[in-house]
Order: structure tokens, then sequence, then C-alpha cells
């Protein structure tokens, strides 16, 4: 299931004054890309981010990568508030990040929990390759099979998630693999309810593509509370560095 960007663009940016508070899990997904970037490089002439969103991984790029440029993107116009609070001079494209018109290449293209959301992953992947210099590098993560397993066994509803080995075979057109590695990460909540709130303030209820009712939301807590013991939430993060070919 893949839903339009306005529709993924109202929920994001609804959320956004709570984003930072329950984004527990994209925040060590910001964590671990920055982490295993300065191991292959921290020195960057120009940087673009995709989805900049809140200044999440914006905050993990000023604190530990050197660079001369940054430009950050965002569907949400909002984003350049959060973005210039972190890096004053940074220019902010808003917009669709695969209608980007960038005036110049660059040397790293980052994105934190965004990709899930193309339904082509092939697609900016060769829009990052256009706009990258030629060794430049792409680090990004996105989510596994995995990613909240217990929404898609209750209610059907999922985007279109890649195994590791199919992002591996994707990027091998344009992109030479330097590291790629999933994980899991599980959230208890006290009761269903704050599981859906938990989703709704990270943006993530854009999984369907109208709010639920009140019927809907009762029928979903009854159903989750028949099925598990406990409340949680399960994540399956990937994170991916590859250089341009």
């Amino acid at each position: 299931m893949q839903l339009n960007t306005k529709s993924i663009k109202s929920r994001f940016e609804k959320s956004m004054d709570k984003y930072d508070e329950n984004a527990i899990v994209q925040y060590d997904m910001a964590k671990n890309i920055v982490g295993e970037l300065i191991k292959i490089n921290n020195n960057f002439e120009s940087i673009l981010e995709l989805g900049s969103g809140t200044g999440n991984l914006t905050r993990k790029i000023a604190n530990n990568i050197k660079f001369n440029t940054y430009t950050a993107n965002d569907l949400v116009e909002k984003s350049k508030n959060y973005i210039t609070k972190i890096i004053p001079n940074a220019e902010f494209i808003h917009g669709n990040s695969l209608k980007i018109n960038a005036n110049e290449h660059f040397d790293l293209i980052i994105s934190n929990a965004m990709f899930q959301w193309f339904s082509n992953l092939d697609e900016i992947l060769a829009k990052c390759k256009k706009m990258l210099t030629s060794d430049g590098i792409l680090a990004f993560s996105t989510f596994g099979s995995e990613n909240f397993k217990e929404i898609k066994e209750l209610s059907g509803l999922s985007l279109k998630y890649l195994s590791v080995s199919e992002i591996k075979n994707i990027l091998q057109e344009n992109f030479e693999t330097k590291f790629i590695t999933e994980y899991k990460k599980t959230l208890e909540f006290k009761n269903p309810l704050e599981l859906l709130a938990h989703m709704k303030n990270t943006g993530v209820n854009s999984l369907s593509a109208k709010p639920w009712t009140v019927k809907e939301i009762k029928a979903f807590c009854e159903k989750y509370l028949e099925k598990y013991d406990s409340v949680k939430l399960t994540y399956n993060p990937i994170i991916v560095i590859a250089k341009a070919k």
C-alpha cells in the first residue's frame, strides 16, 4: 500500500509538535546512521538531507560531521523553522524529494526513516545518484518486513517493506554498498490506545488513507487485547551507507 504525498504531508505536519518526544526509534536510527557514517567519512563539502522533519538527524550531523554547505528538504514547509535553529545558514527546499531540482551536486545525501514511503526505491535511488558527486555517499534508514507486524496482523495495513537482500539488489545498479544492517526494537505501552497515540504523534497514522472512526479504534483495541498478552509495537530499522559508482 502506498499513500499520496498530500496525505503523508498532512499527517506529519499535524504530528510535528509532539514528534520528538515520541520518535524514540527514529532518534536511535539517526544516531546509528551518523555513527556508521563517520567510520567512513566525517568531512563533506556539501550535504543534502531528505525528509528533515524536526531536525532529529540534523542535530546529529551538526554535532558529529564537518561540512561547508547544508541543504535540507521536506514535504512540510514548517520543517525549515526547525532546521534553521540548528544550522542557521542552511538552505531549505520545500517539496517532494523526487521533484528536487538542485543547482549543485552533493558529496553526501542523507535521510532518516523516510525512504519506506517511496513506492519504488529504485526511483529515489536513481534521483540521488544524479544529485551526488562522482564518489558521493548516500546514507539512509528505512524499515524491514517485520516493521509494525502487530498492526499488519490486526488491520492489514502496511507499507511495502523490502528485505535487506532486496535493497542490496536495487542499490547495485548505481551504488556500492559500504554498510547495511537491520535490527529490531520493541516498544511497550500500557494499552492499545497509547500505542495508537504514539503512532499518531510520529505521523505514522499515515498508513491509513482516512482517520479511523471511534468504532474502528474500539474494534482494534479489542482485537489487540484478544490476540496479545502485552501491548507492544515492533520496529525493524535498516541502516544503509552506499557510495556512488
